[in-house]
């Protein structure tokens, strides 16, 4: 697709950096919108009064016009099927394109052979719903195996081809049961729990 994609927080350039190196580099261009403090955010009217911006996206088309805007709370991670829709429609043969490319590649990428454990995360450091996760098995009792999918790229090429080629996360397989995202009742219904 004809798609660039930008990173922007109120954060300043040498704290982007490091989180950029924390994660294992970033793909896209991370921008400083630190001096003024937010003043990118502000036009957009998505900086709190806390000083912080939300969590959003928006899809700007070549001609500058804003065609979808999508807000999130800070905690709470958008769902890319929903931009990847958006995205066809402004693009719709060469979303169709991209999105074929993108799963044959996550397909090509993954190995045929899992590790070996009744229940894997697919995970990353950052993830919410990791770390709600990660919390809920300890709770439980429940042994894992857990797999950081920024430091694995095998184990993210296995994620995409799980996710339709998108790096969802947390990923569970569970006795060979694939769940996307921590959605309680089947991660239950999968462990035989429910």
């Amino acid at each position: 697709m004809e798609t660039q994609v930008l990173g922007l927080s109120v954060d300043s350039k040498d704290c982007l950096r490091a989180w950029g190196e924390s994660l294992g580099g970033i793909t896209y261009p991370l921008l400083s919108d630190f001096w003024p403090h937010g003043g990118v955010a502000q036009q957009y009217g998505v900086l709190r009064s806390e000083g912080y911006s939300e969590r959003a996206l928006f899809i700007i088309d070549k001609k500058g016009i804003i065609r979808y805007v999508d807000v999130h709370d800070i905690g709470e991670q958008p769902d890319n099927e929903v931009l990847f829709g958006e995205l066809a429609k402004i693009e719709p043969q060469l979303a169709q394109a991209w999105s074929a490319k993108a799963v044959a590649a996550a397909q090509a990428m993954a190995p045929a052979v899992r590790p070996e454990a009744d229940v894997i995360m697919y995970c990353t450091s950052w993830c919410p719903g990791c770390k709600r996760a990660r919390i809920w098995l300890k709770d439980k009792g429940i042994p894992f195996v857990e797999i950081d999918i920024t430091k694995d790229r095998a184990a993210a090429g296995r994620v995409r081809g799980y996710a339709n080629g998108n790096e969802t996360t947390p990923c569970f397989d569970i006795k060979g049961t694939i769940i996307l995202n921590f959605d309680l009742p089947k991660v239950e219904k999968a462990l035989g729990l429910s």
